[in-house]
């Protein structure tokens, strides 16, 4: 009965947004806190953005690299469980994060596989998986014609994105089927 709850639960908690972050605040309260979400642009394309908020910040102001670091983990790991499903427990081995320079406004994570993660699943063994994340900054910049050169800021003008790249982080998760922990457990 319990492995009944606990596989509709995981199941749940890949289908949507709302019930990602239900399940985050029982069991993931950090990340809830933080307010990450996850995106998926198309079946290969992955983000996931970590909000500019007084949570996340230092006393410098500036996004604190504790979060970044933490918050790579989960994105990876939601990635990961997003694409295997609910029948696999996903557990992060190594996870090796390079600072470039500070993030002053909301991070976004874009997050790469070195392998193919569908056909590693399609397998139905234990394997590990490498992914790749670049994290970048989005920095609003103002869009100005070249009369305006000159004058400062005003109220409607138009806000075009610039980014930064803050960070660049490599994880490795190993991927185990339910049904493997359950056969060890019995022995």
């Amino acid at each position: 009965m319990v492995d009944r709850i606990e596989a509709y639960i995981s199941r749940l908690s890949t289908r949507n947004h709302f019930w990602h972050r239900v399940c985050s605040l029982i069991w993931l309260p950090y990340a809830f806190r933080s307010g990450i979400r996850m995106k998926q642009i198309d079946t290969k394309t992955f983000s996931a953005t970590l909000p500019f908020r007084r949570f996340n910040r230092n006393w410098y102001n500036a996004m604190a690299g504790a979060a970044l670091l933490g918050n790579s983990e989960i994105a990876g790991g939601a990635y990961v469980f997003g694409v295997c499903g609910g029948d696999y427990e996903v557990v992060c081995k190594n996870l090796s994060y390079r600072f470039l320079r500070p993030c002053f406004g909301p991070a976004e994570y874009r997050i790469t596989p070195q392998e193919d993660v569908p056909a590693l699943v399609a397998t139905g063994a234990e394997f590990n998986i490498t992914i790749d994340m670049e994290i970048v900054q989005t920095l609003p910049t103002l869009k100005k014609k070249k009369r305006d050169k000159g004058r400062p800021k005003r109220p409607g003008d138009r806000l075009v994105g610039r980014e930064k790249r803050v960070g660049r982080c490599t994880a490795t998760f190993h991927v185990t089927p339910k049904q493997h922990q359950k056969v060890k457990r019995r022995r």
